[in-house]
């Protein structure tokens, strides 16, 4: 399966499916995503306690399903339940909804789909990767996968090379080489090198970009986004996923938005940019529409593609003349 043609125009990546719809990363969310016009469906990779596969956006589990009440005891000692700590039946037995506040006093994104509404699980990689070819041979069209490797140094404390399991099964549907319609990304440097040197990772590869702060791995963030540093993740990646408020600040005078020059840099070094996140319900500040922030981010800085939570939106903007 080769990569995905629609090269006219920046890629709409489905940012947990269509997550601005539907209760994240579930089945029904990637295929509403499919239905909108992705051109690809981003999956984060967790690995359960035998093993499997799942697509959840966190290691634990308490923000988007009802695993409290299901399986009160069953928490760590920091109060935590960790998908790594249920094996496949369990997950599978657990009902999601839309993403709580750390609190878990109120949902994120309060007008999105019904809290505790409906009947949604957690799904494997397997199904999802079932399902996009599926609907990719009924519907002649070629979506691809962007799977995101959750967590490497923590999932490798408990036991488990979740980049080799990722790689094997990626394998096992036939996506090996550099143009199949993947690409894989991760916040870990060190994890994302190791899976192209040392595991010979031939798929697209992208260096996410975290803020130091916010403790996504021991990558040292702030670095990598020098001149010095984007050389350096060219040696390893083709891309670069940074977070949208490192690509520009507001301008004193009138607040209007200004490149940072990160995007600039970045395709110097001969790496294509992705960042996250467009939503219609969050914009980003300095923007007064979600229309404005993606012509803004395509025409002005040139990015190459887009995560967004509702990408019927995006498809409609980028397909503008």
């Amino acid at each position: 399966m080769k990569t995905n043609p629609a090269a006219k125009r920046p890629l709409v990546i489905a940012h947990r499916g269509a997550s601005g719809y539907l209760p994240e990363h579930t089945l029904p969310a990637k295929a509403l995503a499919y239905g909108m016009g992705a051109d690809y469906l981003e999956q984060d990779i967790v690995a359960s306690r035998d093993d499997e596969l799942i697509v959840l956006h966190d290691i634990h589990l308490e923000s988007v399903s009802d695993v409290r009440e299901r399986f009160p005891h069953r928490a760590r000692d920091d109060g935590r339940w960790y998908a790594r700590d249920f094996d496949l039946a369990e997950l599978k037995s657990l009902r999601v909804f839309e993403r709580m506040n750390d609190a878990g006093s109120a949902t994120v994104f309060p007008n999105r789909f019904p809290y505790r509404s409906g009947y949604f699980q957690l799904s494997t990689l397997r199904e999802e990767i079932e399902l996009t070819q599926g609907m990719n041979r009924s519907s002649r069209r070629n979506v691809g996968l962007y799977p995101e490797i959750k967590s490497p140094a923590w999932h490798h404390e408990e036991g488990v090379d979740l980049a080799r399991l990722l790689l094997d099964m990626l394998g096992d549907y036939g996506y090996s080489e550099h143009d199949d319609a993947v690409f894989v990304q991760c916040f870990d440097a060190r994890e994302l090198r190791r899976v192209r040197e040392e595991l010979g990772c031939k798929l697209q590869l992208v260096q996410l970009l975290a803020e130091n702060s916010w403790g996504e791995s021991d990558t040292d963030y702030d670095h990598l986004k020098t001149a010095a540093g984007l050389a350096e993740v060219a040696e390893y990646a083709d891309g670069l996923g940074p977070w949208i408020g490192q690509l520009y600040t507001l301008a004193e005078i009138d607040g209007h938005p200004v490149s940072t020059g990160l995007v600039r840099m970045a395709h110097q070094e001969g790496l294509t940019v992705h960042p996250f996140t467009f939503r219609a319900d969050a914009l980003g500040a300095g923007f007064e529409s979600y229309a404005d922030m993606v012509h803004w981010f395509v025409e002005t800085i040139r990015i190459d593609g887009l995560f967004t939570d509702f990408p019927d939106l995006a498809v409609a903007e980028l397909s503008k003349k």
